[in-house]
């Protein structure tokens, strides 16, 4: 399907399943969660366990193929804790698993199938000893973690850093930096003077951001109808 065939009516049904879906049945299982968050498909975002909060106007997404999971360990003396600050895009494949802390600052974006752990979850030499080594992990505002990255125990990630697809990250980044491959070395410095954007900008005015969306929506979806929908779902042209 080249383009979205489904009425303008049907789109926000479906965004409004979404949200009563969220509040209802996902919202429960986090500690706490900010206002303004928008979770798409949220069937498919599946937290564990006690210590997980998030902040304000989070935007998490999975797909039909590649669920979220965010993973505290609660154990005897052990709690793990999961902390996403406001403004924070979480994307489909995304894996967070916590025996310690790990913490997420403003603004950042994890990019799909990273996974952040602090822990070994086996010991070395006893594969039956429970988390093995652990440190938290602290990743910095404004971060771009690329595709598939994976952030390892004791890691801190500083403000603006950028973390190229693919990479393992053993050892902290500095603020202003780009890193990439396996185990992560930097390749780039930051202008720390260049002026940024930032995901706090996109959601500086919400009500705005708001109203922009549904006029975009409209115009997308714009001479869309019920029946064009259904024909194009039961006898798909190659101009659809």
């Amino acid at each position: 399907m080249r383009r979205d065939h489904r009425p303008l009516w049907l789109r926000n049904c479906a965004a409004a399943l979404e949200t009563w879906y969220a509040r209802r049945y996902l919202h429960p299982h986090f500690d706490t969660i900010g206002d303004g968050s928008h979770i798409a498909r949220p069937w498919g975002i599946h937290p564990h366990g006690k210590g997980i909060t998030v902040g304000n106007h989070v935007h998490m997404s999975s797909s039909v193929s590649q669920d979220v999971w965010l993973t505290s360990w609660n154990w005897i003396d052990r709690d793990g804790r999961i902390d996403i600050g406001d403004f924070v895009l979480i994307t489909p494949g995304v894996r967070i698993s916590s025996s310690t802390e790990i913490r997420i600052g403003r603004g950042t974006m994890l990019a799909g199938n990273v996974y952040l752990t602090d822990s070994d979850w086996h010991g070395l030499y006893d594969r039956t000893k429970e988390c093995g080594q652990t440190a938290p992990i602290h990743i910095g505002e404004n971060c771009w973690i690329g595709d598939s990255a994976i952030v390892c125990k004791g890691v801190t990630i500083g403000d603006n850093s950028i973390v190229g697809a693919g990479s393992v990250v053993t050892k902290d980044v500095p603020t202003n930096t780009i890193v990439a491959g396996n185990p992560a070395k930097t390749v780039k410095q930051l202008d720390p003077d260049e002026p940024r954007v930032t995901r706090m900008n996109y959601f500086a005015d919400p009500d705005k951001l708001d109203a922009d969306m549904a006029y975009l929506h409209g115009v997308m979806l714009k001479g869309n109808t019920t029946w064009g929908w259904l024909r194009s779902i039961f006898f798909p042209r190659n101009t659809d």
